[in-house]
């Protein structure tokens, strides 16, 4: 008599897509993210209480960024010690500025806030992919996009609770709110406190080789995120703005982006596990063809046309993080979260820098011709996807 036995896959293996702690990191991200997504639905408001102009208005998305500069070296860090309580305090030392913004009684005031929270923002996103890739055994397309969905998530909610907190609480009333993000941490503490991401001491290299090591990733990546980045700009930081100014109806601006960032999640959740089956390049150039022509039709047609235009726009733009990250973390095997540095400081960089230069686009000829501008430049990106190594399908 032979008895079978079937093996139970060990869920601490590295090859085993651990569910519950994917999802748990999704749910840390989408807290977070959530207060990181105020400044786009609050920025009319923000240009009219300071009498801004859009270049200057642009330019408080870059002071959020500036703290991108050291991303690298957190990575360093991250790969060298415990960083896990950077990801526990960020829900809480980004929920507290940000609740703050309708306080602050000058520009400067309201630019250091923004500077405190782009520094908790790159604290929790340069190891948290690292900690999803760990989790994820051979799916890290898939674990991506749980992660990356997250933060969609929280972009897509994020503008509603922004404008219905102010609605309810007043501009300047609405700091209460971060009381969310401080029992988040504490959440984060009994939940996360004993997760690492470091890597082998054995393992371990330095920038400079990381840099030598990933430079053919990199560079086609960098011209990637610069090209899509024009687009990612006008609208994530924008349409808000170009609503408001069409139909001077704040609502209908922060709906708006709701459903551009609701559609991206749809996007960021299919594009790394369809890139599990049918290869990362390949998703790739599907989206940044879609993503420009969809963004062209709408600045030019209207009606339920343009409506389904955005949301197509932000369905195939918004999918392609969760892919490049998988390819970043694929390829750094050795220092992967000073790799996710290298790659999370090139993506805000690009951003802060594209989006200032949106900006003074935008003052000299309107948004509706920015967005075409932008769209046309996002073609640029095809050529250098197809720089990118090809990865095996599981089909």
């Amino acid at each position: 008599m032979t008895v079978t036995t079937t093996k139970i896959p060990d869920p601490q293996s590295k090859d085993v897509f651990n569910a519950g702690k994917v999802l748990t990191l999704s749910i840390c991200h989408f807290i977070h993210d959530i207060y990181s997504s105020f400044l786009a639905p609050l920025l009319p408001l923000l240009v009219e209480k300071f009498s801004m102009t859009l270049t200057q208005a642009g330019f408080l998305s870059t002071i959020m960024q500036i703290p991108a500069l050291f991303n690298p070296f957190i990575g360093l860090l991250a790969d060298r010690i415990t960083v896990r309580y950077f990801i526990i305090l960020a829900p809480a030392t980004t929920a507290i500025p940000m609740s703050l913004l309708g306080l602050a009684p000058s520009y400067g005031v309201l630019s250091l806030l923004l500077f405190v929270t782009g520094v908790s923002v790159a604290v929790f996103h340069v190891p948290a992919p690292v900690m999803v890739s760990q989790v994820s055994g051979s799916k890290t397309g898939k674990g991506m996009s749980f992660y990356m969905a997250g933060g969609e998530l929280a972009r897509t909610i994020g503008p509603m609770v922004a404008v219905g907190s102010v609605s309810i609480l007043g501009f300047q009333g609405y700091y209460p709110i971060m009381i969310f993000g401080i029992l988040a941490s504490l959440w984060l503490y009994f939940n996360f406190h004993g997760i690492d991401v470091q890597v082998k001491k054995s393992d371990r290299k330095p920038l400079l080789s990381t840099c030598r090591e990933m430079k053919h990733i990199l560079l086609p990546l960098t011209a990637i995120l610069v090209t899509r980045g024009f687009m990612h700009a006008s609208t994530t930081t924008f349409l808000p703005t170009l609503i408001k100014l069409e139909t001077g109806n704040i609502w209908l601006a922060g709906f708006g982006l709701t459903a551009f960032e609701a559609f991206g999640v749809g996007g960021v959740l299919s594009s790394g596990i369809l890139s599990d089956y049918f290869g990362r390049r390949q998703i790739l150039i599907i989206s940044l063809i879609c993503a420009p022509m969809s963004l062209f039709l709408f600045v030019y047609t209207g009606g339920l046309l343009r409506c389904f235009m955005l949301l197509i726009t932000g369905f195939t733009l918004l999918s392609t993080t969760p892919v490049m990250l998988a390819i970043v973390q694929e390829n750094a095997k050795s220092s992967p979260s000073t790799a996710n540095g290298l790659f999370m400081m090139v993506s805000f960089i690009s951003r802060s820098a594209i989006v200032v230069i949106v900006g003074i686009i935008a003052d000299h000829v309107g948004l509706p011709l920015t967005y075409c501008i932008s769209a046309a430049i996002g073609l640029i990106s095809i050529p250098f996807i197809l720089m990118l190594p090809k990865n095996k399908a599981i089909l």
